[in-house]
């Protein structure tokens, strides 16, 4: 990431000049998924797996969560049930984290890590909303869980929270239940390269 524009001809930057790997055709050496990513106002983060050293700026970006963004009850409000709900997804789930120039911002993992069908949690902190992140780091799960062997991810969301309703079916969920409190949906992980891994220009984003 200290590279230049010209050191990486295959590519573009955002406009703090950050690497957007959005045309990197990628090396066998690559994740699933690149970790660079620019988002909608041009600022450049990594979405990378979460690492043992991330937990107390998680656990701070979760303590700054502004309660009326919460949904069906999460992420917790108070600092006992926010240590104890992370580490069930540390323990039993694969996690990864949206990191900023200001810090981690953004958080989504699936759970149980080895259950044929995990569930998808995300979470994007209210100041970083509406620029991309949550979609992107919905993407890296599908590629992992995907690239686990894993044959679908599903997810539950409140049926009047449209936003992400119409987010998941952008990236392939489909409605499986719902019953007027909950919505269940399920992303079928099968196909060779599941709709939500690929990004929106039709080019795979491996770099």
């Amino acid at each position: 990431m200290g590279e230049t524009d010209v050191d990486r001809p295959n590519g573009a930057s955002g406009s703090d000049g950050f690497w957007d790997a959005s045309r990197c055709v990628g090396t066998p050496q690559c994740p699933p998924r690149c970790p660079r990513f620019v988002s909608k106002d041009g600022r450049g983060l990594v979405v990378r797996p979460y690492d043992d050293a991330d937990r107390d700026a998680l656990a701070e970006m979760y303590r700054d969560y502004d309660p009326d963004a919460r949904s069906m009850g999460l992420p917790p409000t108070d600092e006992a049930h926010i240590a104890e709900w992370l580490s069930n997804l540390v323990d039993r789930g694969r996690n990864f984290v949206a990191v900023a120039d200001r810090g981690i911002v953004g958080h989504a993992a699936y759970v149980a890590s080895d259950d044929p069908e995990p569930e998808l949690a995300v979470f994007v902190h209210q100041d970083s909303h509406d620029r991309g992140i949550g979609t992107e780091l919905c993407r890296h799960v599908v590629a992992d869980a995907a690239d686990a062997g894993r044959e679908a991810l599903v997810l539950h969301v409140a049926p009047d929270n449209q936003r992400a309703v119409h987010v998941y079916r952008e990236l392939g969920f489909e409605t499986v239940n719902s019953d007027g409190a909950d919505t269940k949906m399920r992303l079928d992980l099968t196909p060779p390269v599941p709709p939500a891994a690929r990004p929106t220009t039709g080019t795979e984003s491996r770099g």
